[in-house]
């Protein structure tokens, strides 16, 4: 794999360059010593170099390590995005984001572990850059490369990097239009998973914006500011506005068998491409079904 640029600054030496797109010193040595290339102007050239406006760089990166932990699982994959660095898949619910050794080796990580061999790809290691609650639906986003990671992972919880939620939750108080929710949340008492607005927990925001209502039930467009476990859940938990089929949280359990809560679109700043990549998935039946049945279907 390799990352390629045109250089347009005032001339500075090739390392520097490099750490100002992202890489780290510990990335730049790896490429040196473990296999990878440094070339400009098609000529292989050391990070001391100095480079002038106009240079074509071009980084070929050092081998991937790939672990024997995450097994290949043959299953379908509704891919929405892919290019050289990156894969965004639409995570059903029921599905895991990442293996856990004491369930199923069916998990969004083994699917696409799978799929990178089938396509003979340069690696196959697996590099999470987004994961999703098992019982959540929706947009996830793996890179093929620990660089790709660590150079999108910077941008995790910032204006260039922002995930958007459909949720269908419930309660007999309005919500209003438009409105944040800035609490802290952390673990409770309860059973481990759990998450609940405590004095220590960590700042959360939540941003949301409500799309229908009727006297019983909302549904709301989520935007996240931070990124929290449970946070969605938790934190409409305490406004009392639960999601429903969310048990966990005291949800309504009818008409749906796990938590309404969709990730419907993703915008992220490509770092290699430079350029913003906006991705949409649509809300799945078991949630278009509900909004139907609770009064919040979308009007066409």
């Amino acid at each position: 794999m390799r990352l390629q640029w045109t250089y347009q600054a005032a001339p500075a030496k090739v390392g520097t360059f490099l750490r100002q797109m992202g890489l780290s010193r510990a990335q730049i040595k790896r490429m040196k010593f473990h296999g990878g290339q440094l070339l400009v102007n098609q000529r292989e050239r050391h990070t001391n170099y100095l480079l002038h406006p106009g240079d074509q760089v071009i980084m070929v990166l050092a081998p991937d390590t790939v672990s024997d932990q995450v097994l290949p699982y043959s299953a379908p994959l509704d891919i929405v995005y892919e290019d050289e660095w990156y894969l965004v898949v639409n995570k059903p619910a029921g599905s895991a984001s990442i293996p856990d050794v004491a369930k199923s080796p069916d998990t969004m990580a083994n699917r696409v572990k799978a799929y990178l061999i089938a396509q003979n790809a340069e690696s196959t290691a697996i590099h999470v850059v987004t994961r999703l609650d098992r019982d959540t639906s929706g947009l996830i986003l793996f890179a093929k490369h620990s660089v790709a990671h660590s150079l999108i992972d910077a941008q995790l919880h910032t204006e260039r990097f922002v995930k958007h939620y459909v949720a269908l939750v419930s309660g007999t108080q309005p919500l209003p239009a438009h409105g944040w929710i800035i609490l802290k949340l952390g673990r409770t008492t309860d059973f481990y998973m759990h998450r609940g607005v405590t004095a220590n927990g960590k700042p959360s925001v939540t941003e949301y914006q409500v799309q229908a209502q009727t006297p019983q039930a909302a549904r709301v467009w989520v935007t996240l500011h931070t990124g929290r476990t449970h946070q969605i859940r938790a934190h409409f938990a305490a406004l009392a506005h639960p999601l429903y089929g969310d048990d966990l949280y005291g949800g309504p359990l009818v008409g749906i068998q796990r938590q309404a809560l969709h990730c419907a679109a993703l915008d992220f700043w490509h770092p290699l491409r430079q350029e913003m990549i906006h991705l949409t998935a649509p809300l799945p039946v078991d949630m278009q079904t509900l909004a139907t049945t609770l009064g919040l279907a979308f009007q066409n």
